[in-house]
């Protein structure tokens, strides 16, 4: 096993070791024997770690550890060879030895030897095998942002021992989406193993926050968030664009708006920016509501109504790719008292012009008046609707 030099090496040492007090045992004494095997290990780096070995009947026989991958003497008996200052050799007086390895680095791995000097030598031997937790390698990605229809490349490259696995995956587990052929194929996963992630045909929907997870069954596992970001010009769309409401009363315009990078968001009328006039006209609110990392609701509420406030409104949304604008028409909904006993919204056209040219007294039948007590508390455009086609069934 041993080279007749680290044989000689070994036995030179024994020789002068000041521990050597006595000659060789007889023929007829009891031969060294292990009580127990040796262990093996499995550490962390950077901690501590300790070899057991048990020898019964040593008498005036030596025992040593070696390392048996580089065939290095590193004690014998209590006596350090290896010049190693995280190596230390404790004995009990009795049978018991042990070899400590202090602060485990990489190249502690390996195989270790506790050998009795008997003719022929004895020994037994354990394994060390040193294991470093994953962690992630700053890198820089390949662009983490792209236009809408563009490509994105993430790379995350993991150290460790054993070599880690690197896993992909979305916030909130959204779905991982592969676009081929000009983004008309596409494969949707949930995770992706490998330490690039490559999209291609990038739609906005695949914006958002991708975690990099790197293990190796060595804990802590670790990770890295990478945020996506993908451009394109904004998109505005109003909910209605036209809206009718009373003097008076409160209205609320709503406009949603998808947009990326970042845009400036406003409602204007008559090139006056609204949000500039909050401060000084308390009737006017602009309130946002996110959605997701590129859409929101941008909604403007004016409060009692005045005639001044009738007119169009622009929901306009800007950023570096450009604008875009979409328009809502607010008008006045009139309200008079009508035979009813209530108040209910003018409706111009031909059942009003018929409803104008009856006789005096005229008035819906009975089941008529029940659906408007069933319809008072609509809101006002759908009860515009509704009385509009009472009369006309009436006249």
């Amino acid at each position: 096993m041993f080279s007749t030099s680290t044989k000689a090496a070994w036995w030179l040492a024994t020789f002068f070791s000041v521990l050597v007090t006595a000659e060789m045992p007889t023929q007829t004494e009891a031969e060294p024997e292990f009580l127990q095997a040796l262990e093996n290990h499995t550490v962390t780096l950077g901690r501590d770690v300790h070899f057991t070995c048990v020898v019964n009947h040593l008498s005036n026989y030596r025992v040593a550890w070696i390392k048996s991958d580089s065939k290095a003497i590193l004690a014998i008996h209590t006596n350090m060879v290896a010049l190693n200052p995280r190596l230390s050799v404790t004995y009990n007086n009795h049978n018991t030895w042990k070899l400590r390895v202090s602060n485990v680095q990489p190249n502690d791995s390996g195989t270790y030897m506790c050998q009795v000097n008997t003719d022929p030598m004895k020994s037994q031997m354990g394994h060390l095998s040193v294991v470093i937790p994953p962690d992630i390698v700053d890198s820089a990605t390949e662009g983490s942002s792209a236009q809408e229809g563009g490509s994105i490349r993430l790379t995350c490259t993991a150290t460790g021992l054993p070599t880690p696995a690197v896993l992909w995956r979305r916030q909130n587990n959204k779905p991982i989406v592969f676009r081929h052929d000009g983004g008309r194929e596409k494969k949707v996963v949930e995770t992706y193993r490998g330490e690039s992630l490559e999209l291609s045909h990038v739609q906005r929907n695949d914006m958002g926050t991708y975690y990099c997870i790197a293990s190796n069954g060595v804990p802590p596992t670790v990770s890295r968030r990478y945020q996506v970001e993908v451009h394109f010009i904004p998109q505005v769309k109003v909910t209605n664009q036209l809206v009718g409401a009373p003097l008076g009363s409160d209205v609320e315009l709503q406009c949603y708006i998808e947009a990326s990078p970042k845009a400036m968001n406003s409602w204007s009328r008559e090139d006056a920016l609204l949000s500039d006039k909050l401060a000084e006209n308390p009737k006017l609110r602009v309130k946002e509501a996110i959605v997701n990392e590129y859409s929101l609701w941008m909604n403007l509420t004016i409060k009692s109504l005045a005639l001044s406030d009738y007119g169009t409104y622009v929901c306009a949304s800007v950023n570096a790719l450009g604008k875009m604008e979409s328009q809502v028409s607010l008008h006045r909904l009139e309200l008079s008292m009508n035979g009813f006993g209530a108040e209910e919204p003018m409706v111009s056209g031909a059942a009003w012009q018929r409803a104008r040219s009856s006789p005096t007294g005229t008035r819906p039948a009975a089941s008529h008046a029940q659906y408007h007590h069933l319809t008072r508390e609509l809101p006002p455009q759908i009860y515009a609707l509704v009385i509009a086609l009472l009369r006309y069934l009436t006249f």
